[in-house]
């Protein structure tokens, strides 16, 4: 079941909410929008000396204190309506006032402004590699893209760079993830024979009277410890035991990795595993006809 779960591990999406990731919450409190979105007599002194508009005035003091609060630079639509009043009615803004760029170029200005006011050395390339770095580092024990992720968020902030947008990071981790599993069920596919491999793939043939797998039986969970149920067991766990040597075939795999596959094998049915299987053969047969 677990050199099963190996093909599991490279289909996954990651939820913002499952990770660190900074974001705006739902509604931000009182106390919130006072200790974290009121700006300086200085900030504001700044931000009327590099603006000419109330529109940008406001635009550039919100992202001022919304990139201070979260490390990157969120679109504008998505600052919470109550923290730009906040920002409005300290700045003695008129209510109609937006906050707005009007163009690329205005926005492409104001992080440079931002960035410079907060002494940050902006350098996408080296943020991206140093996230790389990270993961590429935890992949060898860790499994869930969750916990990838924040690994990077960690390394990010200890460097103090800005962050890159979350979907960068998660199709970052996605693909070293995918090349990591890739790589492991590779290592550990060379290690069973053909004879071996054939019977495994019987595991997910359906019985025409049950109309249950091999697969599925294996994974059944144990029943109250009664002496027959005893007996059962043991027949399950030799039954197991028959697949092959698989303390040879995951040697050098870690725990936590195993345990994660394992996991998810143990939730996945045939369909899935046969949905997979051929998947991975239509990816195989277009990887050699481009060779």
């Amino acid at each position: 079941m677990r050199y099963i779960g190996l093909l599991l591990g490279v289909w996954v999406v990651t939820a913002i909410d499952r990770t660190a990731y900074p974001r705006f919450k739902r509604v931000v409190p009182a106390r919130e929008l006072a200790e974290a979105f009121t700006p300086t007599v200085a900030e504001v002194a700044w931000a009327r000396e590099k603006t000419q508009s109330d529109r940008h005035l406001l635009a550039l003091v919100v992202w001022l204190k919304s990139y201070q609060r979260l490390g990157h630079f969120p679109k504008l639509d998505e600052v919470p309506a109550s923290v730009v009043e906040h920002v409005r009615g300290l700045l003695d803004l008129p209510g109609e006032v937006t906050a707005e760029h009007d163009a690329d170029r205005t926005a492409k200005w104001h992080r440079g402004l931002v960035r410079s006011f907060m002494g940050v050395n902006y350098d996408s390339g080296k943020a991206r590699a140093i996230a790389e770095e990270a993961i590429r580092r935890a992949v060898t024990t860790k499994d869930n893209p969750a916990d990838l992720i924040n690994v990077a968020l960690e390394e990010l902030v200890r460097t103090r760079r800005e962050l890159p947008g979350f979907s960068t990071l998660d199709r970052m981790v996605a693909a070293i993830r995918t090349e990591t599993n890739i790589a492991l069920y590779a290592m550990v596919a060379a290690r069973i024979d053909l004879a071996t491999k054939a019977r495994l793939t019987r595991l997910l043939w359906l019985d025409p009277t049950s109309g249950r797998s091999e697969f599925d039986r294996l994974k059944t969970p144990a029943k109250a410890a009664t002496l027959g149920m005893f007996k059962l067991r043991l027949a399950h766990l030799q039954a197991l035991d028959e697949l092959g040597a698989t303390e040879q075939w995951l040697n050098g795999i870690p725990a936590t990795k195993i345990a994660h596959f394992a996991g998810e094998a143990r939730v996945t049915d045939v369909g899935d595993m046969r949905d997979m299987a051929r998947d991975s053969g239509r990816c195989h047969r277009r990887q050699s006809s481009s060779v």
